[in-house]
């Protein structure tokens, strides 16, 4: 059973009402919703009591009408006034006088049955269903069983779109930081009493302080992994303010929390333990009060072959977590660079190879490989690379910079 109320222009009253009766709800269009009934009988008894119960709470005047499938109450709600219930069976007789116009279709479709003289729902259902189908194809066959009263369908549900967020106006200023910090755990308990309730974590936090006579202090906080823990949030807002305290009393509070999926994780049995996401933001937290912000993060590379040109950009945890150890690694060779590079000498051979670097002899070289790029630019580059093995031992890449003349160690391989 489906119950449908029509009232024009009161589309929250309308929701406001289904929901206290069913949580399965659509939102048919902005003057009708339809709700699923089916277990009020229990509660309220027959459909006409239902009916009188839910005109009761609407408290408007509203058309209310109850039948089998959704498409008839809504149908009987849209064009009958008042209390309707269609007996199951016999919901096109209800229908019959209903203007055609409800039914919807296309406009060729309306433009074709007017053309007939075909005027409601009785008239329509009347026709020959093959004529129907023959004439006006698939979408006559559906609504010649719309006009019927034979509709049937799943629900549309309207979905809340979930918003995790609060706001709370201060009675007196706090300049403390430890009784912002008070008002702001209180807010993130009962944000992440929502979240658990809907199975979500949250992977960024947003918080806006109103502040007296002084522009808005903002917080935004991105977390590596989805979380739920209050605790580890605040021990962040706490770093945060140690930096980056308001410049102002606070009068008011907004915190918002982004909804995430829940994280889960497998941990191999011979797999090395990592540390916990958690503190992990913690600690990357009290790095950034020291060193600051934009000397922390995961280098990613730049859109350049320039060598060892990369940012710093946000450091994040996947969905797999980090690699295990030794997971496809095979043997490498490692070059550990040099920052900067340092300078040096070297004298070549009559072929052009490196035989002197770092006063010692070169035993054996590879190269020279050439690079070059952003000639365009102010920042032009080119250079000649060499591996080289010097007599005192030790494996090194060397570089001549052509832009400068000069030689460079770029670097030792483990």
């Amino acid at each position: 059973m489906f119950a449908a109320v029509h009232a024009p222009g009161n589309l929250e009253l309308l929701v406001e009402c289904a929901e206290h009766f069913s949580p399965l709800v659509e939102e048919t269009s902005r003057d009708t919703i339809v709700f699923d009934i089916r277990g009020l009988k229990l509660i309220y008894g027959a459909p006409a009591h239902i009916a009188a119960e839910i005109a009761r709470r609407i408290a408007i005047p509203a058309s209310v009408a109850i039948a089998a499938n959704p498409d008839a109450a809504m149908h009987a709600a849209q064009g009958l006034a008042g209390i309707t219930i269609l007996e199951p069976g016999r919901e096109g007789e209800a229908l019959a006088r209903l203007p055609l116009q409800l039914l919807g279709g296309s406009p060729e479709f309306a433009r074709t049955l007017d053309s007939w003289g075909i005027r409601n729902f009785g008239e329509f259902a009347a026709l020959p269903p093959l004529g129907v189908i023959a004439r006006l194809g698939d979408e006559g066959a559906r609504l010649q069983r719309l006009a019927c009263g034979q509709g049937n369908r799943l629900l549309r549900l309207r979905l809340d779109p979930l918003a995790f967020q609060l706001e709370r106006e201060l009675d007196d200023a706090i300049l403390i930081r430890e009784a912002l910090l008070e008002v702001v755990s209180q807010m993130l308990d009962t944000l992440f009493e929502r979240l658990r309730f809907h199975a979500l974590s949250t992977n960024e936090l947003r918080l806006s302080l109103t502040l007296e006579r002084k522009p808005a202090h903002a917080v935004q906080l991105r977390l590596p992994v989805p979380m739920r823990d209050a605790k580890v949030l605040l021990k962040l807002l706490h770093l945060e303010f140690d930096s980056r305290p308001p410049a102002a009393p606070v009068v008011k509070v907004q915190l918002e929390l982004m909804p995430a999926e829940a994280r889960s994780a497998q941990h191999g049995m011979f797999v090395p333990a990592a540390p916990e996401p958690e503190k992990l933001a913690i600690t990357l937290a009290r790095i950034r009060n020291l060193v600051g912000a934009a000397n922390v993060g995961a280098p990613e590379l730049l859109n350049t072959y320039r060598p060892d040109s990369f940012t710093l950009g946000a450091l994040m945890v996947g969905k797999e977590g980090p690699l295990p150890y030794g997971r496809g690694s095979v043997g490498k060779v490692v070059l550990r660079r040099f920052r900067p590079p340092r300078t040096v000498q070297v004298r070549l051979n009559d072929q052009g190879q490196p035989a002197m670097v770092l006063a010692q002899a070169v035993t054996a070289c590879a190269g020279p490989w050439h690079a070059s790029g952003e000639w365009w630019t102010p920042t032009a580059w080119s250079r000649q690379e060499w591996d080289v093995e010097l007599s005192g031992g030790g494996l090194f890449r060397v570089y001549l910079d052509r832009m400068m003349g000069r030689w460079f160690v770029e670097g030792s391989y483990d």
